[in-house]
Formats: C-alpha cells, structure tokens, sequence
C-alpha cells in the first residue's frame, strides 16, 4: 500500500531537489509543506489523524496538511489534499509562509518550510466527507475552546500544530 512519494527538498542555497517523503522525515531535510484551515466565523475546522498514519496517529490537527509532489505548485497541493482528506473543496487564500522542526516520534522528524492556506466558509455549506485512512474525526473549534484544551492535554495535538499556535499568534487562529 505504501508507494514512494517523491516531494521538493530545500538545498542549502534555495534550490529544489527531488527527495522521497519518508527520506526527508527519516533524515530531517528541510522540504516545502502545505497547511489549510478553514474558518466558520472564529472557529477553526479541525481533524484527527487516523490511527493508521505513519506519524502522529490519533492527534489533533489544522483542518489539513500535507507534502506537495515534485513539481506540483502549492496551490495545487493544498487544493487537493483538501478534496482527498475531507471530500470538499473551496477558495482557499495563501497566507504567510513559516519554517519549524519537531520530532514527530518514531524517530522520524518534520523539517518544514510550510505555506499556510486559509478559508472562510460556513459549516453547513460544505458537506465534510473524511477519507478514513487520513481522518478519524473532525470538528470545529472556538479559539477559546482550543487554547484551553491545548493547554489541558498538549499532548492530543500533532507537534506542528501546537508549534503554529504557540510560535505564530499573528496567525490569528
């Protein structure tokens, strides 16, 4: 079921260059990376990894993220993913781009420069169709109920996720 995914690698002077996913996770290259959040007012559609993800099984994160493929655009990848983790689609407006690192267990670690995507839609507009190899639930979450909850069991949510929420707050979430 695993097939190699090839994704674009950061070399030291800006470049590009083809690396395979697990490679880059397993060796901590620094490689481009896509995250999605989409709105309904304040509060954030949120989604928990299905227990069968390689990385960060059962965790809380953004509404979606992923790995572009070689010669994909951003855009391309965010709108896809999107489709293919939640089974709908919408505008989605790039924002700022931002890099972090953190182990993800494993001994596998994200080293990612991440354009960051965001959406405003109301809820019972969209009809969310998780894909259940990705997505074991979704919900939507008031920044309030978030922080709380990230400050109660930190441990709930993917690595990333508590880094954009800690590191980022002009994000805004």
């Amino acid at each position: 079921m695993n097939k190699t995914i090839i994704i674009p690698a950061i070399a030291d002077d800006g470049s590009l260059y083809p690396v395979e996913k697990m490679a880059a996770h397993v060796q901590g290259v620094l490689h481009l990376a896509i995250s999605v959040f989409v709105f309904d007012g304040d509060r954030l559609l949120i989604q928990k990894r299905a227990a069968v993800k390689y990385h960060c099984a059962g965790q809380w994160a953004n509404t979606c993220c992923s790995h572009p493929h070689w010669n994909e655009t951003l855009e391309d990848c965010a709108s896809r993913r999107l489709q293919e983790e939640l089974g709908f689609s919408v505008p989605l407006i790039r924002r700022q781009t931002v890099e972090y690192a953190a182990s993800v267990g494993e001994g596998l670690s994200e080293h990612e420069r991440v354009t960051l995507f965001c959406a405003q839609v109301a809820a019972d507009s969209i009809e969310i169709n998780p894909d259940p190899s990705e997505v074991e639930a979704v919900r939507w979450i008031a920044p309030s109920q978030l922080r709380y909850e990230l400050g109660a069991c930190p441990d709930a949510f993917t690595p990333w996720f508590r880094i954009y929420l800690n590191r980022f707050p002009e994000l805004k979430f």
